[in-house]
Formats: structure tokens, C-alpha cells, sequence
């Protein structure tokens, strides 16, 4: 059934409301670690970052990335913490460059073209969308504890290149926890041996 997007007076409020609320929802674009953001086959370097921005940005055409060689984009996204993934909206250009399909991969970092062959973890066949309308939903046991997610774009709608204007990341961020379990391992080690080490010096003195 086609959507339909009421344009009268009596729900500008409701529009405005939903998209806040929308703006709030989707701000895991805040939680990615962008300095080690990869984007695989992009025309220009380092444009695959530019196409993860806030929801109000959503509709700017002057960033994008666009594939190179063919029609396949990779993108290699770490997070500074453990996301639950509940939500992803794609939005490109009502034409034929608009992406047809979506791969994740969970927690594989640093995948190449030559990786792509293993079984992902969820595919999408994606419909156009210029505006940021579609919402697809991730399967929450799979995507509930995200430390790296991998998307791949395998194939458009039979243009030589595909462009991504916004790429929406709707979920919740727990900071990682490896640094403090590393501390308590290591101190637990430590105490052990100050036990035996006092055993041996009580038995050394019973001796002198």
C-alpha cells in the first residue's frame, strides 16, 4: 500500500513533532568512530564519511558518496561503544543509482570485496527513497550488541554507479567495558601471588 504524506494545515504540527522525534532517534551517526571509518570503491576519498549526518541534514545534496569502479559500495563502520541496532533509513536519488540491496555484517572489521562472500548476517532489498521515508528494521537479537557494523551495497537499479546521499542509524550506545575487565584480571593475578609470597616468608621465619 503506497504512503501517503497529509501537506494540509491541520498537520504541520504532527509533522514537525515526528520528525524531532526522528532527529532524536536517529543520532548513532554521533556514536561512530569516524576517524576509522572505511568506505571501500568511493569516487572521491573520504566521502563515504560525509553521508553519515544528523536527520535534520538528511535532504543536503551537496554531500554524497558515489561508487567508482562499478556499482558496489563497502562501508566499514566501528562504533566508540556497543550499539543495539533498531533502525536504518537509506536515502539517495529517485533514479536508477539509487542502491537495490543491503548486507550486514555484524562485528567483522576491516572486510574487503574479497570477504563478501560469507553469509551475511541480514539482507534488505531496498526500494527508492529520495526523502528518508523507509525505515528497515535490523533483527534486534542478532544487532543488539554492535561493536562494528559492515554494509554492503552489491547492486543498484541498473546504473553504472550508485550514490548515497544519508545513511540513518536509529538504536542505543552503551560505552565499552574492555579496559575495566582487563584491569580486574590483571589485579586479581597479583593478589594470588602476595599470599603465596607471605606462606613463604612465615615458613621461612618458623625455619630461622
Amino acid at each position: 500500500m503506497p504512503h501517503s504524506h497529509c501537506h494540509d494545515g491541520h498537520h504541520d504540527h504532527d509533522h514537525d513533532h515526528e520528525s524531532a522525534e526522528l532527529g532524536i532517534q536517529y543520532n548513532l551517526f554521533e556514536k561512530i568512530d569516524k576517524e576509522n571509518l572505511q568506505c571501500l570503491n568511493e569516487t572521491v576519498d573520504g566521502s563515504g564519511k560525509t553521508v553519515f549526518k544528523p536527520w535534520d541534514k538528511r535532504l543536503d545534496r551537496t554531500q554524497f558518496v558515489e561508487s567508482d569502479a562499478d556499482e558496489e559500495l563497502l562501508f566499514n563502520i566501528p562504533f566508540t561503544g556497543n550499539i543495539k541496532l533498531k533502525g536504518i533509513k537509506i536515502s539517495s536519488e529517485d533514479t536508477d543509482c539509487h542502491p537495490a540491496k543491503l548486507r550486514l555484517y555484524k562485528n567483522k572489521p576491516n572486510m574487503t570485496f574479497d570477504d563478501i562472500a560469507m553469509e551475511p548476517d541480514q539482507v534488505f532489498e531496498l526500494q527508492k527513497d529520495s526523502q528518508g521515508y523507509l525505515e528497515y528494521a535490523p533483527k534486534v537479537v542478532t544487532f543488539s550488541s554492535v561493536s562494528h557494523l559492515t554494509m554492503h551495497f552489491p547492486c543498484n537499479f541498473g546504473a553504472d554507479n550508485t550514490k548515497i546521499y544519508y545513511i540513518g542509524l536509529k538504536g542505543e550506545w552503551t560505552p565499552a567495558h574492555r579496559h575495566g575487565v582487563t584491569i580486574c584480571t590483571y589485579e586479581a593475578r597479583p593478589n594470588l601471588d602476595d599470599h603465596k609470597l607471605k606462606h613463604l616468608d612465615s615458613v621461612t621465619k618458623h625455619i630461622d
